[in-house]
């Protein structure tokens, strides 16, 4: 604080620079899971599947009613995308655990320049209060014009 080092750095440059492959993958992947783009598309996929194998293939349907190997990819799927999902989540409970460190940081040193700025205000007002002391002993021919601007420079 004495050097005035700036304490605010980009969060977002700070944690995404230190990303590994696998941790960029699980953030696309949960941005992409988690988006209603996929439930559309997975809807229709969904429909689709159960169109095929009901309407357009009844006899020959390879995935008949009641769609046991549907239920199979699903849970794969939902086996896979989980733990992924939940990777993410926890890289990004780490990124908000170093924005509330930096948020921390940034309030110490707030708090340090205010102190300061405290400490030189009590200081100047001990200055005018002397030379109020000085003008009042030197009588009432003194000249006061330094005293005003003094005061009218410290009281704005």
């Amino acid at each position: 604080m004495a050097r005035r080092v700036h304490t605010a750095k980009n969060l977002n440059q700070e944690f995404d620079g230190r990303l590994t492959l696998g941790q960029r993958l699980a953030d696309r992947v949960a941005a992409i899971g988690g988006s209603w783009s996929f439930i559309m598309g997975f809807g229709l996929f969904l429909g689709g599947w159960a169109l095929i194998n009901t309407i357009l293939l009844a006899s020959n349907a390879f995935d008949p009613y009641p769609y046991i190997f549907l239920n199979l990819l699903l849970s794969m799927l939902a086996a896979v995308q989980a733990p992924i999902i939940m990777m993410s989540q926890n890289r990004h409970a780490a990124k908000d655990r170093l924005a509330a460190a930096m948020d921390y940081e940034i309030n110490l040193k707030s708090e340090a320049e205010i102190a300061a700025l405290n400490d030189k205000m009590d200081r100047l007002q001990a200055q005018i209060d002397q030379f109020m002391a000085l003008q009042l002993t030197a009588g009432p021919d003194a000249d006061l014009s330094l005293l005003c601007r003094v005061q009218d420079h410290a009281s704005s």
